[in-house]
């Protein structure tokens, strides 16, 4: 699964709207229309942001997650 796929179904289950993202981030709702369709990062900063609003941790986010229990040894 993807950033984007991820940050869509976060987004989603806690009952935000694009826009409502948009707007806590300060951009505009086409530049994270294009975080959730993969055609742009966010920087650290927004990454954070993202990641406090919607209460799930960055590496969930990049995907780590799933890196990381494979190589917990």
């Amino acid at each position: 699964m993807s950033f984007g796929k991820r940050l869509n179904l976060s987004r989603k289950e806690h009952g935000q709207t694009a826009q409502s993202m948009a707007d806590m981030l300060g951009i505009g709702v086409r530049s994270y229309r294009a975080y959730e369709s993969d055609d742009r990062e966010p920087c650290f900063e927004a990454l954070i942001k993202i990641a406090d609003f919607l209460n799930v941790s960055t590496d969930y986010l990049l995907c780590r997650d799933e890196f990381l229990s494979k190589n917990a040894d």
